[in-house]
Protein backbone atom coordinates (compact mmCIF):
# COMPACT_ATOMS: atom_id res chain seq x y z
CA UNK A 1 0.00 0.00 0.00
CA UNK A 2 1.74 3.49 -1.09
CA UNK A 3 -0.19 6.86 0.06
CA UNK A 4 -2.03 9.15 -2.67
CA UNK A 5 0.12 12.27 -2.82
CA UNK A 6 -3.42 14.39 -2.57
CA UNK A 7 -3.53 13.30 0.81
CA UNK A 8 0.31 13.17 2.02
CA UNK A 9 1.34 15.93 4.05
CA UNK A 10 4.53 14.84 5.45
CA UNK A 11 5.19 13.76 1.66
CA UNK A 12 4.30 17.04 -0.21
CA UNK A 13 6.28 18.95 2.66
CA UNK A 14 9.57 16.80 2.16
CA UNK A 15 9.35 17.50 -1.94
CA UNK A 16 8.19 21.20 -1.29
CA UNK A 17 11.39 21.81 0.68
CA UNK A 18 13.52 19.88 -1.78
CA UNK A 19 11.99 21.63 -4.58
CA UNK A 20 11.46 24.82 -3.76
CA UNK A 21 13.41 25.46 -0.52
CA UNK A 22 9.67 25.88 1.57
CA UNK A 23 10.24 24.95 4.81
CA UNK A 24 6.37 25.22 5.98
CA UNK A 25 6.12 22.68 8.48
CA UNK A 26 3.55 19.87 9.02
CA UNK A 27 1.30 19.57 11.98
CA UNK A 28 1.54 16.90 13.58
CA UNK A 29 -2.07 16.11 16.03
CA UNK A 30 -2.33 13.18 18.28
CA UNK A 31 -4.51 11.56 20.54
CA UNK A 32 -2.01 11.99 24.02
CA UNK A 33 -0.23 15.59 23.94
CA UNK A 34 -0.79 18.79 21.98
CA UNK A 35 -0.04 19.77 18.35
CA UNK A 36 3.19 19.98 16.76
CA UNK A 37 5.11 21.50 13.99
CA UNK A 38 7.62 19.08 12.26
CA UNK A 39 10.00 20.77 9.58
CA UNK A 40 10.92 19.19 6.78
CA UNK A 41 13.95 20.55 6.79
CA UNK A 42 14.42 17.73 9.53
CA UNK A 43 14.18 14.51 6.88
CA UNK A 44 17.41 16.50 4.86
CA UNK A 45 20.08 16.66 8.01
CA UNK A 46 23.45 15.42 7.41
CA UNK A 47 25.12 12.24 9.85
CA UNK A 48 26.53 15.11 12.00
CA UNK A 49 23.35 16.87 12.91
CA UNK A 50 21.70 13.39 13.66
CA UNK A 51 20.77 12.47 17.46
CA UNK A 52 23.52 9.85 18.90
CA UNK A 53 21.28 6.89 18.57
CA UNK A 54 20.73 7.49 15.09
CA UNK A 55 24.51 7.85 14.18
CA UNK A 56 25.35 4.46 16.15
CA UNK A 57 22.85 2.69 14.16
CA UNK A 58 24.41 3.72 11.34
CA UNK A 59 28.12 2.58 12.56
CA UNK A 60 26.16 -0.89 13.31
CA UNK A 61 24.94 -1.34 10.14
CA UNK A 62 26.77 -3.48 7.73
CA UNK A 63 26.33 -5.39 4.37
CA UNK A 64 23.21 -5.22 2.30
CA UNK A 65 20.97 -2.71 3.75
CA UNK A 66 17.55 -1.56 3.87
CA UNK A 67 15.81 1.54 4.93
CA UNK A 68 12.43 1.19 5.83
CA UNK A 69 10.78 4.93 5.96
CA UNK A 70 13.26 6.63 4.80
CA UNK A 71 12.13 9.76 4.35
CA UNK A 72 14.20 12.39 2.27
CA UNK A 73 17.02 9.76 2.57
CA UNK A 74 19.19 11.30 5.03
CA UNK A 75 20.26 7.34 6.39
CA UNK A 76 20.69 6.29 2.79
CA UNK A 77 22.65 9.13 2.30
CA UNK A 78 25.06 8.89 4.54
CA UNK A 79 25.29 4.87 3.80
CA UNK A 80 25.59 5.36 0.03
CA UNK A 81 28.61 7.75 0.51
CA UNK A 82 30.27 5.12 2.61
CA UNK A 83 30.03 2.60 -0.13
CA UNK A 84 26.90 0.48 1.22
CA UNK A 85 24.80 -1.51 -1.31
CA UNK A 86 21.53 0.13 0.81
CA UNK A 87 18.03 -0.16 -0.46
CA UNK A 88 15.68 3.17 0.28
CA UNK A 89 11.83 2.05 1.03
CA UNK A 90 9.30 4.19 1.51
CA UNK A 91 5.38 4.09 1.01
CA UNK A 92 5.33 8.02 -0.33
CA UNK A 93 5.43 8.66 -3.96
CA UNK A 94 6.75 11.52 -3.40
CA UNK A 95 9.47 11.10 -0.91
CA UNK A 96 10.51 8.81 -3.49
CA UNK A 97 11.17 11.26 -6.33
CA UNK A 98 12.68 13.16 -4.09
CA UNK A 99 15.29 10.65 -2.57
CA UNK A 100 15.36 9.84 -6.43
CA UNK A 101 16.37 13.18 -7.56
CA UNK A 102 19.19 12.98 -4.99
CA UNK A 103 20.65 10.50 -6.31
CA UNK A 104 19.82 7.26 -4.20
CA UNK A 105 20.53 4.02 -6.44
CA UNK A 106 17.73 1.64 -4.74
CA UNK A 107 14.62 3.12 -4.00
CA UNK A 108 11.27 1.41 -3.89
CA UNK A 109 7.99 2.80 -3.64
CA UNK A 110 5.86 0.34 -1.41
CA UNK A 111 5.10 -1.43 2.15
CA UNK A 112 7.40 -3.22 3.95
CA UNK A 113 4.87 -6.00 4.17
CA UNK A 114 4.80 -5.84 0.34
CA UNK A 115 8.73 -6.62 -0.13
CA UNK A 116 9.36 -9.96 -0.79
CA UNK A 117 12.28 -12.08 -2.78
CA UNK A 118 15.33 -10.33 -1.61
CA UNK A 119 17.86 -10.00 1.46
CA UNK A 120 19.61 -7.70 3.38
CA UNK A 121 21.81 -8.26 5.81
CA UNK A 122 20.61 -5.39 8.04
CA UNK A 123 17.21 -3.93 8.32
CA UNK A 124 17.05 -0.15 9.57
CA UNK A 125 14.03 1.30 11.30
CA UNK A 126 15.10 4.31 12.49
CA UNK A 127 13.08 7.77 13.84
CA UNK A 128 10.71 5.27 15.30
CA UNK A 129 10.48 3.16 12.30
CA UNK A 130 9.33 0.45 14.25
CA UNK A 131 5.86 2.66 14.73
CA UNK A 132 4.24 1.24 11.01
CA UNK A 133 3.55 -1.94 12.96
CA UNK A 134 0.16 -0.12 14.44
CA UNK A 135 0.13 -1.87 17.27
CA UNK A 136 1.71 -4.67 19.61
CA UNK A 137 -0.13 -7.42 17.54
CA UNK A 138 1.43 -5.50 14.00
CA UNK A 139 4.60 -5.71 15.98
CA UNK A 140 4.46 -9.40 15.48
CA UNK A 141 3.57 -9.63 12.20
CA UNK A 142 6.14 -7.17 10.92
CA UNK A 143 9.28 -9.25 12.71
CA UNK A 144 7.93 -12.36 11.38
CA UNK A 145 7.89 -11.14 7.65
CA UNK A 146 11.41 -9.36 8.67
CA UNK A 147 12.80 -12.65 9.38
CA UNK A 148 12.03 -13.73 5.68
CA UNK A 149 14.13 -10.77 4.43
CA UNK A 150 16.89 -10.96 6.74
CA UNK A 151 20.12 -12.95 5.48
CA UNK A 152 21.32 -15.50 7.93
CA UNK A 153 22.77 -13.37 10.96
CA UNK A 154 21.16 -10.58 9.56
CA UNK A 155 20.07 -7.27 12.10
CA UNK A 156 17.48 -5.06 12.58
CA UNK A 157 18.74 -1.76 14.29
CA UNK A 158 15.83 0.11 15.87
CA UNK A 159 15.07 3.22 18.22
CA UNK A 160 12.13 3.81 19.95
CA UNK A 161 10.96 5.93 23.16
CA UNK A 162 9.05 4.34 26.20
CA UNK A 163 5.65 6.78 26.63
CA UNK A 164 5.35 6.42 29.92
CA UNK A 165 6.49 9.92 30.77
CA UNK A 166 3.42 11.46 29.53
CA UNK A 167 1.78 9.83 32.39
CA UNK A 168 4.07 10.50 35.35
CA UNK A 169 2.50 12.99 37.53
CA UNK A 170 4.36 15.80 39.93
CA UNK A 171 5.05 13.13 42.65
CA UNK A 172 6.15 10.95 39.96
CA UNK A 173 3.27 8.44 39.96
CA UNK A 174 2.30 6.74 37.01
CA UNK A 175 -1.58 7.46 36.16
CA UNK A 176 -3.24 5.63 33.30
CA UNK A 177 -6.10 3.20 33.13
CA UNK A 178 -4.55 -0.05 33.21
CA UNK A 179 -7.81 -1.71 32.42
CA UNK A 180 -7.49 -0.01 28.77
CA UNK A 181 -7.35 -2.19 26.10
CA UNK A 182 -4.61 -0.65 24.18
CA UNK A 183 -1.01 -0.76 25.45
CA UNK A 184 -0.16 3.07 25.88
CA UNK A 185 2.26 2.92 23.36
CA UNK A 186 -0.21 3.15 20.51
CA UNK A 187 -1.14 6.15 19.27
CA UNK A 188 -3.54 7.99 16.64
CA UNK A 189 -2.02 10.67 14.34
CA UNK A 190 -3.02 13.02 12.00
CA UNK A 191 -1.22 15.22 9.85
CA UNK A 192 -1.55 18.29 8.04
CA UNK A 193 0.08 20.75 5.75
CA UNK A 194 -0.36 23.80 4.25
CA UNK A 195 -4.35 22.34 2.57
CA UNK A 196 -3.25 18.89 2.52
CA UNK A 197 -4.88 16.80 5.26
CA UNK A 198 -3.95 13.35 5.59
CA UNK A 199 -5.78 10.38 6.83
CA UNK A 200 -6.01 9.61 11.24
CA UNK A 201 -2.97 6.31 11.02
CA UNK A 202 -1.90 4.60 14.15
CA UNK A 203 1.54 4.71 15.53
CA UNK A 204 3.77 1.94 18.00
CA UNK A 205 6.13 3.41 20.37
CA UNK A 206 7.31 0.58 22.53
CA UNK A 207 9.20 0.20 25.50
CA UNK A 208 12.16 -1.82 24.98
CA UNK A 209 11.26 -4.51 27.87
CA UNK A 210 8.08 -5.17 25.70
CA UNK A 211 10.27 -5.03 22.33
CA UNK A 212 12.58 -7.57 23.76
CA UNK A 213 9.40 -10.07 24.79
CA UNK A 214 7.92 -9.60 20.91
CA UNK A 215 11.05 -10.09 19.46
CA UNK A 216 12.11 -12.73 21.59
CA UNK A 217 9.05 -15.09 21.00
CA UNK A 218 9.28 -14.18 17.18
CA UNK A 219 13.61 -16.10 17.01
CA UNK A 220 15.03 -12.93 17.42
CA UNK A 221 18.21 -12.34 20.76
CA UNK A 222 17.14 -9.10 21.56
CA UNK A 223 20.03 -6.34 22.93
CA UNK A 224 20.06 -2.69 23.98
CA UNK A 225 22.93 -0.80 22.54
CA UNK A 226 22.23 2.59 23.97
CA UNK A 227 19.71 5.01 25.79
CA UNK A 228 18.86 8.20 24.75
CA UNK A 229 18.61 11.57 26.70
CA UNK A 230 14.60 11.24 27.28
CA UNK A 231 13.34 7.73 27.37
CA UNK A 232 14.22 6.91 23.89
CA UNK A 233 16.54 3.58 23.36
CA UNK A 234 18.78 1.91 20.25
CA UNK A 235 17.90 -1.94 20.14
CA UNK A 236 19.64 -5.01 17.88
CA UNK A 237 17.02 -7.36 16.86
CA UNK A 238 19.30 -10.66 16.10
CA UNK A 239 18.45 -13.70 14.76
CA UNK A 240 19.31 -16.56 16.11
Amino acid sequence: MTINPEFDPLGQAIYNYHFHNDNTPVIVQSDVIEDEELPPDYFFRKYNEMPLLERLALKHSHGKILDIGAGAGCHSMHLQEKGFDVTSLDVSELSCNVMQHRGLKKVINNDILSLNHCKFDTILLLMNGIGIAKDLKGLSVLLKHLKKILEPGGTILVDSSDLIYLYEEEDGSILFDINSANYYGEIEYKMKYRKIIGETFSWLFADNVILFDIATKNGFDAKLLEYGPHYDYLAELKLK
